[in-house]
């Protein structure tokens, strides 16, 4: 397989902590670029099951690994302010040693907020609030102060300290499936992280491509990214990739063929950790 392609897994946070801290290891040993976390309040899958909070699970693991890239796949801007979330990236990121990947979205999984008495708001409202924050962070990350006034989010003399370890600030990875949102990725990203059919993911990277072509910004600096779990997979006709080393290849390849040149997998089951070490001899 191409090594110019990066590979990462996403993990179950329904899972003891302990076999967390195991899991990450191994990934790390077997030679992942990237492992990530999620940021739900209970499991979108199984409501009903165990879930540990995403951002403060994301600071043990990362301290628990030494190599590997580290994210949250994506946080939710409808769980905290910008700022918060701008201060435990640094905090994640100097815990780490500048292994940090910044993942923001602008929420989706409505149940949770319902749920939990959280504003969720039209879709318009929902990529208003995120690009506002996207532009509150990424000042807050790179300069000595900042003065914002939107309509969601107002910031005065806002000043954070220290600096992230990575500068001019920690890669942000964005979740994006619509015009608008990939308009605010072609500004502020360093990769889109996106799921769906082929299809749908051509011509998503299309719209990202003409969006950056738009502003003047070359898309080649944009990571493509796929995220792909298996029920997903399959209701569209694909294998489980970690059913065999083939079965891994012909889902890389078919997205790769419209542009992708990252994909995130969850993790393997436990019977089929054995095949992902396969898996990912023939990939390293």
């Amino acid at each position: 397989m191409n090594r110019t392609t990066r590979y990462g897994i996403c993990t179950d946070q329904s899972l003891p902590y302990s076999t967390l801290v195991d899991r990450w290891r191994l990934y790390e040993e077997l030679g992942f670029d990237s492992i990530w976390d999620c940021d739900h309040f209970m499991r979108p899958s199984n409501p009903g099951s165990d879930y540990f909070e995403g951002w403060t699970l994301l600071a043990a693991l990362g301290a628990e690994t030494s190599r590997i890239r580290v994210g949250c796949l994506v946080a939710s801007n409808t769980f905290r302010h910008p700022a918060l979330l701008a201060q435990q990236a640094i905090t994640i990121d100097h815990i780490t040693d500048g292994r940090l990947e910044l993942g923001i979205g602008a929420g989706w999984f409505v149940e949770e907020h319902e749920r939990f008495g959280l504003q969720f708001g039209s879709p318009g409202e929902l990529v208003d609030r995120f690009q506002e924050a996207v532009e509150v962070i990424d000042s807050l990350l790179r300069d000595e102060t900042t003065d914002y006034q939107g309509r969601y989010y107002q910031l005065q003399g806002a000043r954070l300290r220290p600096e992230p370890v990575q500068r001019p600030r920690p890669p942000l990875t964005m979740g994006a499936h619509k015009p608008r949102m990939l308009g605010i990725c072609a500004r502020f990203a360093d990769r889109w992280n996106s799921y769906g059919t082929v299809e749908e993911m051509a011509h998503r990277n299309r719209l990202l491509d003409e969006a950056c072509m738009k502003i003047g910004r070359n898309p080649a600096e944009i990571i493509r990214s796929f995220y792909g779990w298996v029920p997903n997979l399959e209701s569209m006709g694909m294998p489980d990739p970690w059913g065999s080393p083939d079965a891994f290849s012909e889902v890389v390849g078919r997205y790769t063929e419209v542009g992708m040149n990252e994909f995130i997998f969850d993790q393997p089951r436990p019977d089929q950790l054995d095949q992902a070490a396969q898996i990912a001899a023939r990939i390293f």
